[in-house]
């Protein structure tokens, strides 16, 4: 199927979205041409700011495929991937992302989130509005070592 017909099911499942009370953001995970998952934004719903249309659907398709990588498989959304959509796809193998609306198209309504990518785009410790403070553990383990150790192999 093509682009388009993906993409038209990511705009309505927005669009039922917004009639349940929702935010206009929508997303479907395909994988050879057939919709693995779907996910709508649920940040009023559950009170968790995490809780993004993307993020949902690809939770969903990790647990259907028994994976978490998902490099196969190609994301529409309704709405531009904002930064934490968008890490969640490069760490999950996402190589392939169609969306409909843009930040451009998404700034009138409060919904753009070009400003968080501008800010992300600079080093972590220089952010404004945010302190950064590394402090080594008192243990005597080093994390990552332990943690490579204690690997199956």
């Amino acid at each position: 199927m093509k682009d388009s017909h993906f993409l038209t099911q990511a705009v309505e499942l927005a669009k039922a979205n917004v009639e349940q009370g929702g935010r206009p953001f929508g997303a479907l995970i395909v994988k050879n041409g057939e919709v693995v998952s779907t996910g709508v934004n649920q940040i009023l719903t559950t009170g968790d700011p995490t809780s993004h249309a993307e993020l949902n659907a690809l939770r969903q398709a990790a647990l259907k495929l028994q994976s978490t990588l998902l490099k196969d498989c190609v994301v529409y959304a309704s709405g531009q991937p904002c930064p934490m959509c968008l890490a969640a796809m490069r760490m999950s193998g996402i190589e392939k992302i169609v969306y409909a609306f843009s930040n451009v198209d998404a700034e009138p309504y409060g919904l753009s989130t070009a400003s968080i990518a501008e800010k992300l785009r600079l080093d972590p410790h220089v952010q404004e509005g945010l302190s950064f403070t590394q402090l080594k553990s008192s243990s005597d383990t080093d994390l990552y070592t332990f943690w490579k150790q204690n690997q199956s192999v």
